[in-house]
């Protein structure tokens, strides 16, 4: 109901009457026009994987696919605890990122309406739906962490006028709403708008704490603790912590569902390669304004007094934002929320419907051939659903964004070891695929029980070696040694069991690395999953190594040059981010 404030202000859930108005306008406008735009959509390739976007389209829908609130919550909460360093939860993909100039073109090459898709190709079905159920839950987690997110900063910013649990449902219900509708048609249309959005969701706050306190001279004036100031702190955050993280994000990168859509919905594999590599470009630039907001946060409650122990980290972004915005101008936290969510529908969107695609492609479809598309299409509807449901579930149980995000950290590269290696070596079986991804996740298991832990703790180099971290009362694995040790585990024994047991065929193989091969053809119809379109020659590319079974090709001209460029601008970040600092 609405009400009014001391100045005689209408007030409705706790925002302006303005504020309100302006995400409510937002909010109809994007949804109305994700519904019209993916209302073309008549069959499961249609629905899912539509091959027609350009570079603009693929960069705003890989940013806005991979960009959403809980990313900003998340790198704020850990900037606050541990200063600058937390800059890496999300800044762990930068390393990462000129390696998606080369990963993009294996992708859109592969033809696939899924990842899925290209397990069944490389392995076989089993495969592919060990990846799915693998996927889905990933999915799950995903979308979950970003509800919590959310929850927590709708409570903040509207100074806990918003319940987070109705904020994380009604947010689920958006984008369900119009991601079921439309399709990825529909998500990458609205990332057009909504990528823009969270650019200023990024940036909106920065002046207005920054200019609060001093600016970063006055962080720097106000913040006495160096380690709080450094990108690399000698707490959790090491350089053993950010080269563990970074190589797990290269392992896990091509198992995560929704990069599928991300690199194979583009025309042809140059978008994919602008679209992914450019896109999470625009993402980690973001990120320096979320880390800067939040030190700066830090420095604005040191100097007023506030005890940090009663801060609530996940709370500091929206917290800002409910303590500067009103007081600017009537409208601009709406502008905010709205922002905000257009973050969450933009990834929330992708993540739902590349789970509905695993499930309809590769377990019902299987399980249930003949069906008609109309059909088919329900069912993956019905599924995304589902699976949003689950989500929500996760998002009210898990404690915090962080661990939210360290859980989902750890699922993907379970599976990301089984398309490497398959990728790159010829001899990985189906029964290596098994026994590594059942590997990988009983170490990782086994890392999290409370008596491993303790007995690892006894151990004489376990302090020195810091293969345990305590913090408070709570004792866990350094997240970096546990990395290693599944990664470590799940590769040799994925080796190991391959070179003992069948291969698969020769034909089938040929077949697969034949795709990765040969380039799109403009303009190609796709008329079955995973082949070579009529009139398409296989391509005859060099290779660099063939030993022991490798299959490691000779990087095109195109290649290399996006690379030396992906690592320039990896350079450009982190200087710029220092001297920023510094100065």
């Amino acid at each position: 109901m609405p009400r009014t404030n001391f100045s005689g202000e209408i007030m409705i859930a706790g925002l302006h009457v303005a504020d309100f108005t302006v995400l409510i306008v937002y909010l109809a406008a994007t949804s109305a026009l994700g519904i019209w735009f993916g209302r073309g959509a008549k069959n499961i390739a249609e629905f899912f994987m539509p091959r027609k976007f350009g570079k603009t389209a693929m960069v705003m829908s890989a940013f806005g696919a991979g960009t959403a609130s809980d990313q900003a919550v998340g790198v704020a909460s850990a900037t606050f605890t541990s200063g600058l360093s937390g800059i890496w939860y999300q800044w762990l993909w930068l390393f990462v990122t000129p390696f998606y100039w080369i990963i993009a073109p294996v992708f859109r090459r592969l033809r696939a309406v899924t990842t899925a898709d290209a397990y069944s190709l490389r392995y076989d079905n089993s495969v592919a739906l060990l990846f799915s159920v693998v996927g889905i839950v990933s999915i799950g987690v995903k979308i979950g962490m970003i509800l919590k997110g959310t929850g927590a900063l709708m409570e903040s910013s509207t100074g806990a006028q918003v319940n987070p649990e109705i904020a994380i449902f009604i947010t689920a219900v958006l984008f369900v709403t119009y991601g079921m509708l439309g399709g990825l048609a529909a998500a990458i249309i609205t990332d057009m708008i909504q990528g823009t959005l969270i650019v200023v969701f990024s940036f909106m706050l920065l002046p207005f704490v920054l200019g609060d306190v001093g600016g970063l001279e006055g962080v720097r004036e106000t913040i006495t603790d160096p380690a709080k100031l450094s990108l690399v702190a000698p707490g959790k955050i090491s350089v053993f912590f950010i080269i563990m993280m970074g190589l797990q994000a290269l392992v896990g990168i091509v198992a995560q569902p929704h990069i599928m859509g991300v690199c194979g919905a583009g025309k042809t594999e140059l978008e994919g390669r602008v679209g992914l590599m450019g896109g999470n470009f625009i993402k980690r630039f973001c990120t320096i304004a979320w880390c800067l907001t939040a030190i700066a946060a830090l420095a604005w409650y040191i100097r007023h007094g506030v005890p940090l122990d009663s801060v609530v980290p996940d709370n500091v972004y929206g917290d800002m934002a409910q303590e500067f915005l009103p007081r600017a101008t009537p409208g601009l936290l709406g502008l905010f929320l709205a922002a905000m969510i257009a973050g969450i529908m933009g990834s929330c969107d992708n993540y739902m419907l590349a789970a509905g695609a695993l499930f309809t492609q590769n377990i019902y479809r299987p399980w249930r051939p003949g069906c008609t598309d109309s059909h088919y299409l329900w069912i993956g509807r019905a599924s995304s659903l589902i699976v949003v449901a689950g989500a929500i579930a996760f998002a009210f149980w898990v404690e915090n964004v962080i661990r939210a995000l360290e859980i989902w950290f750890q699922i993907a590269p379970m599976m990301g070891i089984v398309f490497w290696i398959g990728l790159l070596w010829r001899r990985m079986t189906v029964a290596g695929a098994w026994a590594a991804t059942f590997s990988g996740f009983g170490v990782w298991l086994l890392t999290e029980l409370p008596f491993f832990v303790n007995w690892l703790a006894t151990f004489p180099l376990a302090r020195s070696w810091k293969l345990v971290w305590i913090e408070g009362a709570k004792i866990e694995v350094y997240l970096p040694w546990q990395i290693l040790g599944y990664m470590t585990v799940a590769s040799l024994t994925g080796i190991v069991i391959s070179l003992l047991t069948k291969p698969v065929p020769k034909e089938q193989l040929d077949r697969f690395y034949t795709l990765t091969r040969t380039p799109i053809v403009p303009g190609e119809v796709i008329e079955e999953p995973c082949t070579l379109p009529k009139g398409v020659t296989p391509a005859q590319r060099p290779m660099l190594i063939t030993a022991f079974g490798l299959e490691i090709p000779t990087l095109s001209r195109t290649s290399i040059i996006g690379f030396f460029v992906g690592w320039i601008m990896v350079a450009l970040l982190i200087s710029g981010f220092v001297l920023l600092i510094k100065w």
